[in-house]
């Protein structure tokens, strides 16, 4: 009896914890089927201003509509089961993105807390980056890639692709693990250096364990981004096999039915869930470092 309360103490907090996403999930679906209802198929407009949305099948189907077009045949395939295999490329590059944007991020975080002169002089463009648009920055990526050669071996343009999405991931992951290892008090930074610790060692037992709290809510934020920017990306460079494309060639498909289309999106959409997801495994294995320390400021 001692071990079971504890257990369904912590058993609570998680299912209220999924809980929460399957009833904003219900209230959409529910919200979404009202518009149906109570929007004309033409919308509404003043004057020349339309100020609802077309509700037809072509512009917004029903909730049930998304769901049995998956059945549909698209070539050889059903359209779920293309959507699945284009979902699946997408998920893979999204995943190196999220590698790679993570490795640069908590790297250049470790050189700003190390150097506070590269903090002050990279810091600023480091955020000035993020306002460059991704559509204008991805045929770019694909141009420079193109000149490129590894081990005699020409650039694939899926590399590009994770390449211009982990350009969206470092930014939260470098500002997120910078907050981090600056969270240790000054009283703990002193207590390793009375015992003769230097900066690495500070760095491993202190300062990175400090940041974990930090650092994982980042990466919950850069696995949404990796799939946002996978997406434009396949969008802006053109690549097929990927769900980016797939979108694409279903809106030209949707004059006369946008289920299709939607369920695309929708399962655009679950790649960021699915991302976070894995994310999420990473909190659960790191959860002795989750909640944050107690400091008094920020140190070096």
């Amino acid at each position: 009896m001692t071990t079971a309360l504890p257990k369904a103490q912590l058993a609570l907090p998680q299912a209220r914890g999924l809980l929460y996403p399957v009833a904003a999930l219900g209230l959409l679906l529910v919200a979404w089927e009202l518009v149906k209802v109570l929007v004309p198929e033409n919308g509404v407009s003043i004057g020349d201003q339309r100020i609802l949305p077309r509700t037809s099948a072509g512009a917004l189907p029903h909730v049930w509509a998304v769901f049995t077009v998956l059945g549909e045949k698209d070539g050889k395939r059903t359209v779920g089961a293309t959507l699945l295999h284009t979902a699946g490329f997408t998920l893979g590059l999204a995943l190196l993105a999220l590698v790679l944007g993570t490795i640069v991020g908590v790297a250049l975080a470790v050189v700003m807390q190390r150097f506070s002169w590269v903090e002050r002089g990279l810091l600023p463009y480091v955020i000035v980056s993020q306002t460059v648009p991704l559509i204008a920055l991805a045929p770019l990526v694909a141009g420079w890639g193109g000149k490129i050669h590894i081990a005699g071996r020409p650039w694939e343009p899926w590399m590009s692709i994770v390449v211009i999405a982990a350009y969206l991931v470092f930014f939260p992951v470098a500002v997120g693990m910078l907050r981090g290892l600056q969270s240790p008090a000054k009283a703990s930074v002193e207590l390793l250096h009375s015992c003769a610790a230097g900066w690495w060692r500070t760095l491993i037992h202190l300062r990175l364990p400090a940041a974990i709290p930090h650092l994982l809510p980042a990466l919950r934020l850069g696995a949404a981004a990796a799939v946002i920017g996978v997406v434009v990306a396949e969008i802006s460079t053109g690549t097929a096999g990927g769900i980016g494309r797939q979108i694409i060639v279903f809106s030209q498909q949707s004059t006369g039915n946008a289920a299709r289309l939607y369920a695309a999106v929708f399962a655009a959409a679950l790649l960021g869930v699915v991302l976070t997801t894995l994310v999420g495994l990473a909190e659960f294995a790191l959860r002795r470092y989750s909640r944050p320390g107690h400091s008094s400021g920020g140190t070096r």
